[in-house]
């Protein structure tokens, strides 16, 4: 997908590669469209899918200045970029769901076809955490995990986004919320994905991006209608209900800041040590 350009005038114009879902265009349509103090930044802005968007951060370094990535991508990525306190997605009661058609026993699992929105998803990495029985992965795009589970193509799958509201609709039933899983295991938030910015712009422009985005955010909380048609443009699922779902699910005050318990979270995820993210 190309750079959708950005508006206004700036001193430095950042390319920003992220989702088009509904959390992330909520997120950052005020920053976009010149409707908060950007301190000077401009942003050109691409939308992915998060796999895509894991690649992008991983596979193509010196390309991107802001990405959206998972946070099961976070130790591949963190030698090129720095993780940003704003604009992540955690919380409690949001993690990916694991659906299947059937009920699938315990010892079926090493058998079981299950579908992940990508190798490096959270989602998967929770997968593999929880369910370590099932090894036989196929990656796809996250829309079309619940599809090819009703049809029959995959045994099971792993929901993100807005699938996650609407896999009754299309038969099919709940085994896990693996967010759940994780949340009773740990007793923290599901860090499932962050905003990276490329380390060449040092800690003094990513203060800015991150203030940028919190005020963003703010502005979008407190004019939700501003952004209901950018968000509708470039949403998967057109129902409003479910992007309004989404958007509550996905976006809160992790959103502003990681804080104590989000960066522990996200620490626990990945092994990482703290002074590496910074």
């Amino acid at each position: 997908m190309g750079w959708d350009g950005s508006i206004g005038r700036s001193d430095l114009t950042m390319r920003l590669h992220i989702s088009p879902c509904p959390n992330d265009t909520f997120i950052f349509h005020a920053l976009i469209h010149g409707l908060v103090d950007t301190e000077g930044l401009g942003f050109d802005v691409r939308f992915d899918d998060i796999e895509a968007l894991n690649r992008a951060a991983i596979e193509r370094d010196g390309e991107e200045d802001i990405v959206k990535i998972s946070y099961a991508a976070l130790p591949e990525a963190v030698g090129a970029f720095r993780l940003l306190d704003s604009g992540s997605a955690l919380g409690h009661g949001n993690g990916p769901l694991l659906v299947s058609r059937r009920l699938i026993g315990a010892e079926e699992w090493s058998d079981v076809r299950v579908g992940i929105p990508g190798e490096r998803t959270t989602a998967n990495r929770l997968l593999s955490l929880l369910f370590p029985e099932a090894i036989h992965k196929r990656a796809m795009l996250f829309s079309e995990i619940a599809p090819a589970v009703a049809a029959g193509a995959l045994e099971a799958g792993v929901l993100i986004h807005e699938g996650r509201f609407t896999y009754a609709a299309q038969g099919l039933r709940l085994v896990a919320d693996l967010g759940e899983l994780w949340e009773r295991r740990t007793g923290l938030p599901i860090p499932l994905g962050g905003i990276v910015i490329h380390r060449r712009h040092g800690a003094e422009v990513a203060e800015r991006v991150g203030r940028v985005i919190r005020r963003s955010i703010e502005y979008a909380q407190a004019h939700p209608e501003a952004s209901a048609e950018f968000v509708r443009t470039h949403a998967q699922e057109l129902e409003a209900e479910v992007r309004q779902k989404h958007i509550s699910y996905f976006v809160n005050d992790y959103s502003l800041s990681l804080g104590a318990a989000g960066l522990e979270a996200v620490l626990r995820l990945t092994a990482l040590d703290r002074s590496v993210l910074l």
